[in-house]
């Protein structure tokens, strides 16, 4: 595989990423769908994947790289897989509403899942690069910091809802801000 189509597919990668945490956004703001604690680990394994492919499109598409996307997965797909767990059994109710049919956690234990297979594949697939850090532009510029403003509104959001300490588990208001307002 070609160093510029592996950098042109991890770019599209990290937009779909970026995409993940976009509509996760959309739900917490336009349905008022807080966050819980372990929806919190699932955006953060999406970040940390979301890193991993920034590095490809930045400095070119390593092996570390997608170790790197491969340990967000499986940090991700853990809370997801438990919270899977936790809504499986009838009766017990869900998290948030559904998404074509699939509950966000649901997606994102899916999502996780092609990372590793995605991961898997080009690294097999090979084409790394041995040249220097490279001027952005284009898609991989767009992608870069389309994340880095969604990595920095998960991470305002997320000190808004929990502050400095715990997360509530079912979160009902952005305690922080509640508690700078003295409410």
């Amino acid at each position: 595989m070609s160093e510029k189509l592996a950098a042109t597919l991890n770019a599209l990668a990290l937009l779909a990423i970026s995409i993940v945490l976009l509509f996760a956004f959309y739900a917490q703001f336009a349905y008022g769908e807080l966050p819980c604690p372990l929806c919190l680990l699932q955006r953060a394994g999406f970040v940390m994947v979301g890193v991993g492919l920034a590095l490809n499109v930045i400095f070119g598409v390593a092996p570390r790289h997608y170790g790197l996307m491969i340990l967000g997965a499986l940090s991700g797909a853990v809370p997801a897989l438990r919270q899977v767990a936790l809504h499986v059994v009838p009766g017990t109710g869900a998290y948030g509403d559904p998404f074509l049919g699939l509950h966000f956690y649901t997606w994102a234990f899916l999502v996780f899942a092609l990372v590793i297979l995605g991961s898997a594949v080009m690294l097999v697939l090979g084409g790394f690069a041995t040249a220097p850090a490279r001027r952005l532009s284009g898609l991989g510029l767009v992608a870069v910091v389309f994340f880095a403003l969604m990595t920095l509104g998960n991470g305002v959001s997320t000190l808004a809802e929990c502050g400095l300490g715990l997360c509530p588990d079912n979160p009902t208001s952005y305690e922080a801000l509640d508690s700078l307002s003295g409410r």
